[in-house]
C-alpha cells in the first residue's frame, strides 16, 4: 500500500487531485522523530505557546480546505465509479483505432482511474500527439500533454545535465507520445462519445491535419482546419 515507502511520502491535495482539499497536502512517515520535526515546521516552529524550537512555516490546513477534503472523502466511492465508467467507455470506443494505445489498469490492483492516458504512435496514426491535441482543442476538448516535459527536458536539469537524453531514451519516447483525455464527474457518457468521434474523424483525415497544421499560419490554419473538420464529421 502507498504511504510506507522511504523515510516519508508526500501527498498533494491540490484541486486537480483525485482526493482534493482545494489546496494543501500531507506528509506521512513511520519515523516518530521526523514526524515531530515536520509538525514543528508546519506551525512556525512553535513547540508550545510562546516557545519556538525550530525554523518553520505556515503549513497548516485551513478549515475550508479540511471541510472540502472530508466531503470528498465521503464521496470517494462515487468518484471511483464514475471514473471507471468513463474509462471503460473510452476503452471500448478507442479499441479499433490503430496507433492509439490506452493505458491499461491491472485487474489485480485497486485504482481510482483518474487519468485517461493515451500513447500515440505517429507511424500508425499519420499524425503526432501534439497535432491531435491541437485538433481536440479546436473542438473545445481540453486534452493535455501530461507528464510533459520530462524532468530532464526542463530547467534547471536541462542546463545541469545537457546530455541526459542520451541515457533516457524511453523517457524521451513516452514524453513525445503521451496525452490525457478529460474524465471525472463533469464528463458524461455523451461527452466521451463526442471526444472519441473527434479522434476517429481526425485519424481518418490525418493527411489533411498534418499538411494544414504544418504549412499555414496558426490562426488561419485553425479556422480553415476546424471548418473542414466539422464538415467531415457531419458526413461521417
Amino acid at each position: 500500500m502507498i504511504g510506507g515507502f522511504g523515510d516519508a511520502e508526500v501527498f498533494s491535495f491540490h484541486a486537480t487531485k483525485f482526493l482534493n482539499c482545494l489546496e494543501g497536502g500531507a506528509v506521512v512517515t513511520n519515523d516518530g522523530a521526523l514526524a515531530q520535526k515536520i509538525r514543528l515546521m508546519r506551525n512556525f516552529g512553535f513547540a508550545a505557546h510562546n516557545r519556538v524550537d525550530s525554523i518553520g512555516l505556515n503549513g497548516k490546513l485551513n478549515e475550508i480546505s479540511a471541510a472540502m477534503g472530508l466531503t470528498n472523502l465521503e464521496s470517494i466511492a462515487d468518484f471511483i465509479s464514475i471514473n471507471l465508467r468513463n474509462y471503460k467507455q473510452y476503452e471500448s470506443e478507442l479499441a479499433d483505432l490503430e496507433g492509439v494505445k490506452l493505458l491499461a489498469y491491472s485487474d489485480n490492483e485497486r485504482s481510482n482511474y483518474q487519468y485517461i492516458v493515451l500513447e500515440i504512435d505517429e507511424g500508425e496514426t499519420g499524425v503526432n500527439r501534439d497535432q491531435l491535441i491541437e485538433m481536440l482543442r479546436m473542438e473545445n476538448v481540453l486534452a493535455r500533454h501530461h507528464f510533459y516535459p520530462a524532468c530532464h527536458q526542463a530547467e534547471p536539469y536541462r542546463s545541469l545535465y545537457p546530455h541526459a537524453h542520451l541515457f533516457l531514451p524511453r523517457t524521451e519516447r513516452v514524453a513525445a507520445r503521451v496525452m490525457v483525455l478529460p474524465t471525472g464527474q463533469a464528463i458524461t457518457q455523451k461527452d466521451v462519445c463526442v471526444i472519441c468521434d473527434i479522434l476517429r474523424t481526425a485519424l481518418r483525415n490525418a493527411d489533411i491535419i498534418r499538411k494544414r497544421l504544418g504549412k499555414m499560419p496558426e490562426a488561419r490554419c485553425q479556422d480553415r482546419l476546424a471548418e473542414t473538420f466539422r464538415s467531415r464529421r457531419k458526413l461521417g
